[in-house]
């Protein structure tokens, strides 16, 4: 049974509904969908698809990536921003990094003056040109007044294009050992959980949450509140471009490798990361605990259409009803909210 009661013009409802967790739903679908395909997987392949360490591990480490990428992204969609330019920016700070990690015989023949440099710079390095490239992703569109979308759209190809410019179009490889080590085993996963715990209390418990939260609600409002809007654009956008950075790091590590290609549609699995996760693209709702859900079910869906044989197309075909059908069910929600 349900009853309402308004409070300063805003109707609260208590029911059964109101005092389960928010990310319950979420975390339904993506038990189904695990649930799903180890049925699929005993009745045509004849295995299990859950109860496989190997198979978990690989989408575990599959899932890091992503998920480090996507918690930048959801900063964004909260505040009712777009970022098409992450799989670029990926791609061009990764190369950054690779090629400052190489092996002393490489760097000698290319890069005399960086021979022997320690593992920290390549790091920094990476995360650093994802900073910049993230803060004029903020900068462009916070004080030209060019809309998100446009803005990391053009983004997207010169991060591209700056990738293939870096190494002339080859790709980067012969790392030192210690830079190795950063994409092996679990360590991925205790960066991807780290970033998020760290940006769920920076969202949850800071004026940098509130803040963000409050653009994506009413920009209007915000500025009258005496929020700088341009300068809270420009830090989250800087943010996730760091985020990006950090993420070619820990996958030019793990494959051992860096190319101009890498991170290709890397932005939209991570929108839909975000999106499936709850993130309202509206603006204003979200949360980094509904996005590593959304994160672990793309990953699911991935790996076990892989398991079942199942060609690549019908995968991207799946993502994207799924972030359909997350649209049309953040609208009817929001829909219903704005007519109570």
């Amino acid at each position: 049974m349900t009853s309402t009661s308004s409070t300063g013009g805003y109707k609260t409802e208590k029911s059964w509904k109101y005092w389960l967790p928010k990310d319950i739903s979420i975390l339904m679908v993506l038990l189904g969908t695990a649930l799903i395909f180890e049925i699929l997987g005993w009745f045509i392949a004849g295995q299990s698809f859950i109860f496989n360490t190997q198979r978990l591990t690989i989408i575990i480490l599959q899932m890091s990536i992503i998920g480090i990428i996507a918690i930048g992204v959801t900063q964004i969609i909260i505040m009712a921003g777009i970022d098409l330019s992450s799989g670029s920016i990926l791609a061009f700070t990764g190369m950054v990094a690779a090629s400052l990690a190489q092996t002393s015989d490489f760097t000698r023949a290319v890069y005399p003056a960086l021979t022997d440099m320690p593992i920290l710079v390549p790091i920094f390095a990476g995360i650093l040109m994802g900073f910049v490239l993230g803060g004029v992703n903020g900068g462009l569109i916070a004080y030209s007044g060019i809309p998100p979308f446009i803005a990391t759209l053009g983004m997207l190809v010169a991060a591209r294009g700056l990738a293939r410019w870096y190494t002339s179009g080859s790709q980067v490889s012969f790392f030192i050992d210690d830079y190795a080590i950063l994409g092996s085993g679990i360590i991925p996963v205790i960066i991807f959980l780290t970033t998020a715990m760290a940006f769920h209390f920076l969202l949850r418990y800071t004026r940098y949450g509130r803040y963000t939260y409050a653009i994506g609600s009413n920009e209007q409002a915000a500025r009258v509140a005496g929020i700088n809007i341009r300068a809270h654009k420009v830090l989250v956008y800087t943010l996730a471009g760091g985020l990006y950075g950090l993420a070619a790091v820990v996958e030019t590590s793990r494959t051992l490798t860096a190319q101009s290609g890498a991170g290709m549609l890397y932005e939209l699995d991570a929108i839909a990361a975000v999106v499936i996760g709850g993130t309202s693209l509206m603006g204003g709702k979200g949360r980094i605990t509904g996005t590593i859900i959304g994160v672990c079910i793309l990953g699911v869906i991935t790996s076990g259409f892989t398991f079942l044989g199942i060609g690549s197309f019908y995968t991207n075909i799946v993502k994207g009803i799924i972030i359909v059908a997350a649209v049309v069910t953040d609208q009817y929600r929001n829909n219903n909210n704005g007519n109570r």
